[in-house]
């Protein structure tokens, strides 16, 4: 595989690349730059962190978990690369070295890198950008007062007129396919051909478990499969869409969801993690899932040239097997819009950790409600049982109750009807079923306008 991107400013042309090289590997053993650090190897730790830029702008990546072939076309910049082209250090690593935020140094270079993509990307909230950057040494005072410092600095020129990408690219590759119909076509005579979007999961396969992957192809060309469309009665999410750009559309539309949102993964990840793969993978505790089901979403699949329609619920059919045919793909997702409808989408993810952890419960829940009745509930949970599911003995146990406590109350014992969950590392099936109902409680009450959150509450 033939491709071509910009490194440090420097276009890069390499030819006969293994697809699945990480970028980490390449600039560590090839181009001798490392300053981009090994640490965990699967995107928890942002040792690693890179920016990468294209026609989407530039973001904060792990380079353990993206593949060389994810950059033809774009512009990768290193720490080696962060300094202006006569040697002044970028804002962030001024602010580092006047407010003492390194101290052993093997995490340094990815939190800089974390901080100038925020810079550049305006983001004022330090938590939600280092969240996948750990330090063991410092603590998070100084390199939070040395954020706070570089934020009030202008973005460095020589980083704000950076290109997106070389100026050429290599010809047609069939592994990189530049539109829709070109990985439908690739598709049907490559019908077991991988399809990799962000490569955080598949990554992982590749690092940890050392699994060849055998034929892949890349989407990460087809910028129409990324785009987001809001139209008056539904919104469009490409497949390639990522995370991070759901969250921010869902900010306007549905904001409980966009600050669940904030907690999956971290920035690294939501910057590459799509929408499509979350769904296609068919994880039962994949976080996406269970609130699009909630909002009804539709998935749209493709095949050649046809294409199909189905819910999202019944696409995941049971553990590690979806409603999906060799050389079909999920090409977008769609939500229902009804304006002027109340948003009443409520989204509640149940982790150890507040941050960068998988959920082990997560409920979504969508109750409308009219003159003190309840109209309707879509209530979807992941973690719960094989597949994401939703909760049809609880959905029918509150339509056409009054909103009440009682009701709540009688609707929550029907939970054991609707799950048997499993005993696992990060929950009981006692506790799932427990806070599962306790969820439904909370929903209440909040719509009660009782402060439910530990963030919202104080003494």
């Amino acid at each position: 595989m033939d491709i071509a991107f910009l490194l440090n400013g420097e276009t890069v042309e390499l030819r006969g690349v293994d697809p699945t090289e990480t970028a980490l590997d390449w600039l560590r053993e090839a181009r001798g730059l490392t300053g981009t650090k090994e640490g965990c190897n699967e995107g928890d730790c942002g040792a690693c962190t890179v920016m990468v830029t294209d026609e989407a702008g530039t973001r904060a990546l792990n380079a353990c978990l993206l593949f060389l072939p994810q950059l033809d076309g774009k512009s990768l910049t290193t720490i080696e690369g962060l300094a202006a082209p006569d040697g002044s250090l970028h804002p962030v690593q001024e602010a580092m070295v006047e407010h003492h935020g390194s101290q052993c140094g093997f995490c340094t270079p990815g939190i800089v890198m974390s901080l100038a993509a925020g810079q550049i990307a305006g983001e004022t909230d330090h938590d939600r950008q280092l969240a996948g950057n750990l330090c063991r040494c410092t603590g998070y005072a100084p390199i939070a007062r040395a954020a706070d410092i570089a934020l009030r600095k202008p973005v460095p020129k020589w980083l704000r007129d950076l290109p997106g990408g070389p100026a050429h690219r290599h010809g047609d590759n069939p592994h990189l396919p530049r539109s829709i119909d070109a990985l439908a076509d690739y598709l049907m005579t490559h019908p077991y051909a991988r399809i990799v979007a962000g490569a955080t999961d598949i990554g992982l396969w590749v690092n940890k478990d050392m699994r060849d992957l055998g034929e892949v192809v890349f989407v990460s060309q087809i910028a129409e499969m990324a785009r987001i469309e809001t139209a008056p009665y539904m919104i469009r999410i490409g497949a390639a869409a990522t995370i991070e750009a759901l969250r921010q559309e869902m900010v306007q539309h549905h904001p409980h969801f966009a600050a669940m949102l904030a907690r999956f993964a971290s920035a690294q990840v939501r910057g590459a993690a799509t929408v499509g793969g979350n769904i296609a993978n068919g994880s039962p505790i994949g976080d996406g899932p269970p609130a699009l089901i909630a909002l009804g979403a539709t998935l749209i699949l493709r095949r050649g040239e046809a294409s199909r329609e189905i819910p999202l619920e019944d696409f995941f059919i049971d553990y590690g097997k979806q409603d999906r045919q060799p050389g079909e793909f999920v090409e977008a997702i769609t939500i229902p819009r009804m304006p002027g409808a109340a948003d009443r989408l409520k989204v509640y993810k149940i982790s150890k950790r507040f941050d960068q952890d998988i959920s082990a419960v997560l409920g979504a829940f969508n109750i409308a409600v009219e003159d003190g009745k309840v109209q309707s509930a879509r209530i979807a949970f992941g973690g719960m049982a094989g597949v994401p599911k939703r909760a049809a003995a609880v959905e029918a146990a509150l339509t056409g109750q009054p909103w009440s406590r009682e009701t709540i109350e009688a609707a929550m014992a029907q939970f054991a009807t609707d799950f048997t969950p499993l005993d696992d590392l990060r929950a009981s099936a006692g506790y799932r079923l427990t806070t599962a109902a306790n969820l439904l409680l909370r929903y209440w009450l909040e719509d009660q306008g009782v402060a439910v959150s530990l963030q919202e509450v104080h003494s």
